[in-house]
């Protein structure tokens, strides 16, 4: 985890105050989402534990990495209900208080990670250099933050004050150079789950997804 100072940062409009804050020096990779998903931390005869009794994602309508790589990478196709529930399992787990960033604390990192003026071929895969995929996390530069893959690779979930507002930022290896960095930000519609098969959709999974990922925050 990286500490980042706090600050004020303009969402829609208005002067947002952020209070200091640490966020994970990377999108949170498959090594750590399956220890979750699949349970790999139970174990049999186990007494049960705060974290036994968060809910674990059911298994997911096809392949969520895509065939792309699965150690290292990061972990995409999560719908947010699924990336916040890990962080409530890590929560529980490690008795530190880990979430999604709000949107003016992503906003905030992001203006402070682009203060080293180096380039976006430089911090991000992108739509020009990524091969229509996802890469292991770490692989391009970190940013004046320190952090890597604060844009591009896979957008990253964020929390607003709309709980109806999916939003995703930072941009993604689908999306052109140009249209990475701070103010890249997407609004989750129903393409993200076209191929879902369930009614309703599932809560856990976007099948069409492939291109969303997440990162934590701590509270210090």
């Amino acid at each position: 985890m990286v500490p980042v100072p706090g600050g004020t940062v303009t969402i829609d409009g208005k002067q947002v105050k952020v209070e200091p804050f640490l966020i994970g020096k990377t999108e949170v990779t498959w090594d750590m989402y399956d220890v979750f998903e699949l349970a790999l931390d139970t174990a049999k005869g186990s007494t049960g534990s705060p974290a036994d009794a968060i809910a674990r994602p059911s298994r997911p309508y096809a392949a969520p990495d895509y065939g792309w790589g699965h150690a290292g990478n990061p972990a995409i196709s999560i719908a947010r209900t699924g990336a916040q529930a890990f962080a409530e399992w890590l929560s529980a787990k490690t008795g530190k208080k880990y979430r999604l960033a709000t949107e003016a604390e992503w906003a905030h990192a992001a203006q402070l990670a682009t203060k080293n003026g180096a380039s976006i071929d430089q911090l991000a895969w992108h739509e020009g250099n990524a091969e229509a995929k996802t890469h292991p996390v770490g692989t391009k530069k970190p940013d004046a933050l320190g952090l890597f893959d604060l844009f591009g690779n896979a957008a990253e979930w964020v929390t607003t004050g709309d709980p109806e507002a999916y939003v995703t930022r930072g941009g993604s290896f689908r999306d052109p150079a140009k249209a990475l960095g701070p103010n890249a930000r997407a609004l989750q519609d129903d393409s993200w789950n076209a191929r879902d098969p369930q009614l309703p959709k599932s809560r856990w999974w976007l099948s069409d997804g492939p291109f969303v990922g997440f990162r934590l925050v701590r509270e210090p």
